[in-house]
């Protein structure tokens, strides 16, 4: 068997285009490690603190990425990006209900013909989806998508009991047992699989639970935790003034007392339904340092869009181009990936996909956006984006309103938001981390040209040169990156 080093840097090799695919492929099965994702259900940053088992296994064993950011902050969109490595504007899923999006038009555009999971199929990984694939999948009506050996797909009723999974093509009821909670059954299925594919055999395991998505319905065990816990307090958090923030912010009042106990009451939820989402992260790591596999196994965690919880007036939700929907929690350990680092470079739920098919030796379809982040984790200093597109497309038949409509570019420094009434919103992040001040009235000329050309370029880029647009400049002048963006500890 190859050593570590040897077989990461055959990986990049053939990422890089230095190897073929098929060099690496048959360099053995050790030159391409098994692949892990667990991608958790609107989880956003400061309510990650709480996976303590997750930061143990995981976090200090690898790599944690700062700016790991969603390009369109919903469920459909993200998580199709995350299957084909798109911006959503190509792949088309805009929202979670026909005709904008939902599953239905991911089936009727024939989207699951090629994913990451039909790429890696074809080179030989054993392939398996536990979980929420995304909204209007029925376990009695969908089977298995193509790419997957094995499948158990939940619908979305979004409910952690009394649901039923498609367990490859047979339909299985679930109680309301404390054994029937669907995390936990999730976490023994992914267990199981782990414990089942031969050891000779690359595998690439993908697990999705509902939590912490509302009504965040916790495992018993932990329905009590948390009781006397406060609600994370930020200046953003019931913004006092507004008036400078777009219309559907600007006419929010503040927040009433109800709301207010409401979002204590939901916190405290979202944190005990994280609990059982850190053991599941514990019982899969498990299995695969049990069965020898864990050192050639790549863990990816990390969520399909924040949530904000109060800030700007916003009561619950996501979708906005704030960073409490667009920045999520992210981490990677894997072979070769330096234990302790973290980054500060901005990755997208774009680069997924072609990470995955990286690490397996595959060159990814040309209709990839994204780009694989593989060769960041080992050379921190690797040349990378400047900016990514931030996106809204979401026109269900109960928003139809401009604001439903978000264009968007976020830097290192800035983020830039047009919406469909012609309102603007510019941030200054470096001086204005919570997005107080919309300086969209009041910046330079010079700068505002320059966020709107690259912002009616990047909405429509496709492929190459998404990636082409994302690595120039943006700012006038901008200066060199600061070395800040890539921190490693120790």
């Amino acid at each position: 068997m190859l050593e570590v080093g040897a077989r990461l840097g055959l990986v990049l090799l053939a990422a890089m285009g230095l190897v073929c695919p098929t060099v690496a492929a048959r360099a053995g099965e050790a030159a391409r490690p098994s692949i892990v994702f667990i991608l958790s259900d609107d989880e956003d940053v400061t309510s990650h603190r709480v996976m303590e088992q997750t930061k143990a296994l995981i976090e200090d064993q690898g790599t944690v990425l700062q700016n790991y950011f969603v390009s369109y902050s919903f469920c459909c969109p993200s998580r199709t990006t995350i299957l084909r490595g798109q911006y959503p504007h190509n792949h088309r899923i805009e929202g979670n209900e026909w005709p904008a999006g939902g599953f239905e038009k991911f089936r009727a555009l024939g989207l699951g013909s090629s994913t990451v999971a039909t790429w890696l199929q074809g080179a030989g990984y054993r392939t398996a989806f536990l979980g929420k694939l995304m909204n209007g999948y029925q376990p009695e009506e969908h089977g298995p998508l193509p790419g997957w050996d094995e499948w158990y797909g939940v619908g979305g009723t979004l409910a952690n009991f009394n649901y039923k999974l498609n367990e490859n093509g047979t339909v299985v009821a679930y109680g309301n047992a404390p054994e029937d909670h669907l995390t936990d059954v999730l976490a023994g299925k992914a267990a199981d699989i782990i414990r089942r594919t031969p050891l000779d055999q690359p595998l690439f395991l993908y697990v999705a639970p509902y939590d912490p998505h509302s009504p965040a319905t916790p495992a018993p065990r932990y329905a009590k935790r948390y009781a006397d816990e406060p609600l994370p307090d930020s200046p953003s958090f019931d913004e006092a003034d507004v008036s400078d923030k777009p219309s559907y912010v600007a006419d929010m009042p503040p927040l009433a007392a109800w709301q207010k106990q409401a979002l204590i009451t939901h916190h405290r939820e979202r944190l005990r339904a994280l609990r059982a989402v850190d053991d599941l992260v514990a019982t899969v790591v498990g299995a695969l340092k049990d069965t020898g596999r864990l050192d050639d196994t790549f863990v990816v965690y990390t969520s399909d869009n924040g949530f904000h919880m109060g800030q700007h007036r916003l009561f619950i939700g996501k979708t906005t181009a704030y960073e409490e929907d667009i920045r999520v929690p992210m981490a990677v350990r894997g072979p070769g990936v330096p234990a302790g680092q973290r980054l500060g470079q901005l990755v997208l739920n774009n680069d997924l996909a072609p990470s995955f098919a990286a690490i397996a030796g595959v060159q990814p379809p040309g209709f990839v956006d994204g780009r694989s982040f593989l060769k960041l984790l080992s050379k921190p200093g690797t040349p990378w984006r400047r900016s990514f597109l931030i996106e809204r497309r979401q026109m269900e038949t109960h928003e139809l309103s401009g604001n439903a409509i978000i264009d968007g570019i976020r830097t290192s420094r800035y983020t830039y938001v047009e919406y469909g009434t012609g309102e603007r919103e510019l941030y200054d992040l470096q001086q204005d981390p919570f997005e107080l001040a919309n300086q969209a009235t009041t910046a330079d000329a010079a700068l505002l040209h320059a966020f709107a050309k690259r912002l009616a370029e990047l909405k429509n880029c496709a492929s190459v040169n998404c990636r082409m647009l994302e690595d120039l400049p943006v700012e006038p002048e901008a200066l060199p990156v600061a070395e800040s963006e890539a921190h490693v500890k120790g």
